[in-house]
């Protein structure tokens, strides 16, 4: 089991940045894929970022390259998101996410655990 708990949403300007953090419990943390997802209103979740056990492997949605980063430190079972350059559009409430299978995939389905979700709200 895997439990995780995120944070640093807040509310930021236009062209400003957060930085999300998970933390993760489990002693099997470094073997799982983790990433980010997001929820913006009365929109469907959608993927944003993932890396591998490893951190070897990332990927991105196309929207948030280039902004948006994601890191983890497997000797504290954290991973986090560092979003720059922030976008109206970036609204939403962010998840963290783990998957067990080790693979770099998109789909929502693949992934075994999610967090509560913390709000990310960028003013115009």
């Amino acid at each position: 089991q895997v439990q995780l708990v995120e944070s640093g949403g807040g509310l930021v300007q236009a062209g400003g940045s957060l930085r999300l953090s998970c933390a993760a419990s489990g002693r099997t943390f470094s073997s799982y894929t983790m990433g980010w997802f997001r929820q913006a209103p009365g929109k469907e979740r959608e993927f944003v970022a993932v890396m591998s056990w490893s951190g070897g492997t990332t990927d991105y949605v196309d929207s948030v390259k280039g902004r948006f980063t994601i890191t983890r430190d497997n000797a504290k079972n954290t991973v986090t998101l560092q979003m720059n350059s922030l976008k109206p559009e970036d609204t939403a409430v962010y998840y963290c996410v783990a998957d067990s299978s080790s693979l770099i995939r998109r789909g929502q389905r693949s992934y075994d655990y999610w967090g509560q979700g913390t709000q990310v709200t960028v003013s115009s």
